[in-house]
């Protein structure tokens, strides 16, 4: 056997995994190959998106199942023993493991990070690959974990039998947890963006702890029933009858498994303190969701709860921690333990991306003023001041405003798709309700047909609520656009939500976090890979803050009323417990009564404000056109148009070259668009990068017929390959290269495939005569 000669997975198969099993290591159990860590960033250009690259380590080592020890790279022999090391040693840091191992067949290269005899790195025969016990012992006396403590970390996480694997941020947040607890800490902040499954590493912490006997009674608090109640259906059931929901305001004391509204366990008055039922010492562990929305303040009834059962172990799990001069988790929890941002999610592609239309109101620029003695359209005399953007929907209603946000965000889902799950955040239950009014006559046709095409959701309206999971819920058509203030700032996991449209001040980054989190959830599915914000009130310009950590990919901004809400690229022709009478920041009927609220009619707004802005693979911004960053992407690829040529005639397949240039972020569907022509992807690049006159497909094709070139070929070879220059014509080179081209008409008039190259001397000259009808296509100017 010649070594040299063999592929990389060849090499795996042959040498590594059989060394591995020596030393060992269980294929079942232990040896994860082709472990995937990310999904590949979703790029987005236009309407179009593709994915990036995903990272995926070639072995994966674990002491036990979701427990990993070590990475292993290989390549092949042509390669060095260690020339796999830096790309293991990326994927090591991911999963922040000690043990890094390269190898090319011929013996491994060792690293260890955790070494105490000063060798970093060493070459190792096959025959002296450490086995899971040893590499476990060096991680435990490393750390100084107690047999006790072992018999905790290494417990084994629930299974359902299905070998899903929690995503590698997942299992980091999940083993840290467990490790502190292990070895004595007592409070623990985990810090998990949006949409990266914070309930379900929550299910996995107190699935271990529990089983392993650690803690035996556990209190999980959350704020919004619903929150509660998808908790105990989904990621929860397991835990069955050991499980229950502590309502009624009674304390039956038979479980182990608790979950609670906060507010079912206070209350204003000393004997609505359920809580206190229970003994001080009762719970092991306490876990708080959204830990940011009260825990955190000194004087909040969630601090109470904690403090009361000061005794257990406390988690508090958060998108985004609050840290104020008043109010602060680290403070109360420490420092997060771990941290997975969104920036991060959307870098993994576990996160949608999402892309900015900022549009900005005259009035909301510029203020306005009432005339001396001006009353609104109920006959109030209006206060003589400059009304702003604080006022607008609070204590002065421009209707025309609430018609133009209405008819922006209708003009935007008329462009692009009018079913696609859409939130408006409000400024309060009255602006929710004026803007549901003014998106229904925007949309009489849908309204007209079903009545809940629109619909407001907010705490003090039942009918609305009752509709949450209808909006949440995938294959539910209805309500299309919910209209709300607070409500569904958090908790909302409505993954096929589309569209958020921001027509509320928001000077929170915490609240702005929430929002945008709504929209975060990929759901492959129903073809939601990104979504937009319509930004009113400038709360976008939240991204400029430090403390933010993920960047829209394309910001745009309309220069007038009569632009179009959609990025010109974009065009083509063709919950709170239902005891909570009011949203949590909404006005209730008291607070509106003290402040006068004036509303008028006639005065008119318009749209005052292009730019738009994308990021690019690599999440840097870059404010240009779609051709002029396709020219500098291009540039940096290709030294000259030589090298391209070279590039694209060296290429077996072009339709790799296409792909790798999409992974860049290069869409050639919209930019044929752009340029308005039919054009290959060879055209457009040799147009844009290197202003060479463009040809459209059927150009190409022309110029091959004209000169005859099929002469050489029998009659039935020269069909088939007319054929395909036709299909080159209608479908571009992609078709050509397609494999199971031969099995569609036209070609199955021609005989079956297997004829089809025997009309060719064999598949060999088949293949020969396509790369010769592309060198042909491709030689036309």
């Amino acid at each position: 056997m010649n070594k040299k000669q063999l592929s990389e997975r060849d090499i795996c198969t042959k040498f590594i995994t059989p060394a591995l099993e020596k030393a060992g290591w269980n294929i079942q159990t232990q040896i994860r190959e082709e472990f995937s860590l990310t999904n590949g960033r979703i790029i987005v250009r236009g309407k179009l998106h593709t994915r990036g690259k995903n990272k995926r380590a070639d072995y994966v080592l674990f002491y036990k199942p979701n427990i990993p020890l070590a990475v292993l790279e290989a390549k092949d022999n042509n390669h060095s023993v260690g020339d796999g090391m830096q790309q293991a040693l990326g994927y090591a840091e991911m999963l922040q493991v000690p043990f890094v191992f390269s190898s090319n067949g011929d013996r491994l290269l060792f690293h260890n990070k955790i070494n105490t005899d000063g060798v970093l790195e060493q070459e190792i025969e096959f025959t002296q690959m450490p086995s899971p016990e040893m590499l476990w012992r060096l991680w435990s006396d490393y750390q100084g974990l107690t047999a006790e403590q072992t018999g905790i970390v290494t417990q084994d996480y629930f299974s359902d039998g299905s070998n899903k694997a929690p995503r590698y941020y997942q299992l980091l947040a999940i083993n840290k947890t467990i490790e502190a607890i292990a070895i004595g800490q007592n409070r623990i902040l985990l810090v998990m963006a949006t949409g990266t499954g914070k309930t379900f590493t929550a299910f996995q912490i107190i699935w271990r702890l529990w089983k392993s006997r650690t803690k035996k009674r556990i209190l999980f608090l959350a704020d919004r029933n619903i929150l509660v109640d998808q908790t105990m259906t989904n990621d929860f059931k397991p835990f069955g009858s050991a499980m229950t929901k502590i309502q009624k305001r009674q304390a039956d004391k038979s479980y182990e498994i608790y979950l609670s509204l906060y507010q079912a366990v206070t209350g204003n008055e000393e004997s609505q303190n359920i809580y206190k039922q229970f003994s001080r010492d009762f719970f092991d562990l306490i876990v708080i969701d959204e830990c940011h929305r009260g825990s955190a303040a000194e004087d909040s009834a969630w601090r109470e709860i904690l403090e009361y059962f000061t005794s257990a172990t406390q988690i508090g799990l958060t998108a985004t921690p609050k840290e104020t001069k008043d109010v602060s988790n680290i403070d109360y929890f420490g420092k997060s333990i771990y941290t997975y941002s969104l920036r991060q999610g959307i870098d993994d592609g576990f996160l949608a991306p999402y892309k900015v239309v900022r549009i900005d109101i005259d009035k909301d620029l510029a203020g306005w003023r009432p005339s001396k003695g001006m009353r609104d359209k109920y006959g109030q005399e209006i206060e003589d001041r400059i009304y702003n953007q604080q006022d607008f929907d609070k204590s002065l209603v421009l209707e025309k405003r609430t018609q133009l946000v209405a008819q922006k965000v209708s003009e935007f889902l008329k462009q692009t798709n009018r079913f696609d799950k859409t939130i408006v955040f409000c400024e309060n239950i009255d602006h929710a309700e004026r803007m549901r009014q003014a998106l229904n006559n925007e949309n009489s046709d849908l309204a007209a047909e079903n009545s809940k095409y629109v619909m407001r959701i907010t705490g003090d309206n039942q009918e609305g609520k009752d509709e949450l999971d209808n909006f949440i819920f995938p294959e539910s058509v209805y309500p299309v656009i919910a209209t709300t203030s607070k409500l569904m700032t958090t908790g909302v996991d409505a993954q096929t939500c589309k569209l958020i449209v921001l027509d509320q001040r928001i000077q929170s980054m915490t609240e702005f976090k929430q929002i945008i989190g709504r929209g975060t959830r990929i759901n492959e599915d129903f073809g939601k890979f990104f979504f937009t914000i319509i930004d009113f009130k400038k709360a976008t310009e939240l991204f400029a803050d430090p403390d933010f950590d993920g960047d829209p990919v394309q910001i745009y901004q309309p220069k007038s009323i009569d632009d179009l809400p959609v990025p010109p690229e974009e065009l083509i022709d063709d919950d709170h417990d239902d005891s909570s009478g009011d949203d949590w920041g909404d006005w209730t009927e008291e607070e509106a009564a003290r402040v006068r609220r004036y509303v008028v009619a006639d005065v008119e707004v318009k749209v005052s404000s292009e730019r738009v802005q994308y990021y690019d693979a690599d999440g840097k911004l870059i404010t240009e056109s779609l051709k002029d960053y396709t020219r500098k992407a291009l540039v940096t690829e290709f030294a000259s148009l030589d090298d391209f040529l070279r590039r694209w005639s060296d290429a077996e397949k072009k339709q790799v070259v296409i792909e790798e240039l999409a992974k860049e972020g290069v869409f050639f569907e919209a930019l044929a668009e752009e340029i308005g022509l039919d054009c290959d992807p060879f055209d457009l690049i040799c147009h844009i990068v290197w202003d060479m006159p463009p040809l459209t497909r059927k150009e190409r094709a022309r110029e091959v017929k004209k000169r005859n070139y099929f002469t050489k070929y029998g009659e039935q070879a020269r069909k088939v390959l007319e054929a395909l220059l036709d299909k080159y014509a209608d479908e571009g080179i992609e078709a050509v290269e397609e494999p199971q081209i031969l099995k569609i008409s036209p070609f199955t008039q021609f005989g079956t495939p297997l004829e089809i190259v025997k009309a060719f001397g064999g598949m060999k000259g088949y293949q020969e005569a396509v790369r010769d009808l592309e060198r042909e296509l491709y030689s036309a100017s």
